[in-house]
């Protein structure tokens, strides 16, 4: 049995891929999806801020936020961003926006960065991490472009895509793949197994 089936997790998030892989993992979620105007107040990268940092920021006003509304227990956060060229791709903002990051990423490598947010609210413990995983676009036709934006597929995803969609030929090169779908896996289990050796949490 893992440390997430074992645990109650508010997940704090309004994606249906990160609900969706959460519970096809057997974690015992409640999801509690963050206020709208918290995400949009952490928009924006100063100068100076590094991705990982980025990520992790924007993971961290998500959970600080759902925590302030009243959520109790472990609460989990995350916040996905891809990245060429050092340039930081989050969700499209119009089919325009989605059309300029695919037709970035065509033919090339890009990372895909998720920042982690968990805090147990009893004790007040915090642990925050950052994954990332290496990713490979085949080139895409224009006319495999225009299907996909049509689709409505890229909407709200990072980068404009998800690795999963249908037809995509996108391929992970390196990493997670849950940490492409949002919601690192593997490596959320090893900081609830260490947030329980910290503060045992029972059964």
């Amino acid at each position: 049995m893992t440390s997430a089936s074992r645990q109650r997790i508010v997940l704090a998030s309004g994606s249906p891929r990160r609900r969706d892989l959460a519970r096809a993992a057997g974690w015992n979620v409640r999801v509690t999806p963050p206020p709208e105007d918290a995400e949009a107040g952490a928009a924006g990268r100063p100068a100076g801020e590094t991705l990982e940092d980025y990520v992790v920021r924007l993971a961290r006003v998500k959970g600080q936020a759902t925590v302030a509304r009243g959520a109790t227990g472990i609460v989990l956060a995350c916040d996905t961003v891809s990245e060429i060229d050092g340039v930081a791709l989050g969700k499209a903002t119009d089919r325009n926006d989605a059309r300029r990051m695919l037709e970035l990423l065509s033919g090339r490598k890009h990372r895909v960065l998720t920042g982690v947010w968990l805090c147990r609210t009893d004790t007040g413990t915090i642990l925050e991490a950052v994954e990332q995983s290496l990713l490979f676009m085949h080139a895409l036709e224009p006319s495999f472009i225009d299907w996909y934006l049509d689709s409505g597929m890229w909407r709200g995803k990072a980068g404009g895509c998800g690795f999963q969609d249908e037809r995509l030929p996108l391929e992970l090169v390196a990493g997670s793949e849950s940490n492409v779908v949002g919601l690192p896996l593997e490596r959320i289990e090893a900081m609830l197994t260490a947030l329980a050796s910290r503060d045992p949490l029972g059964g």
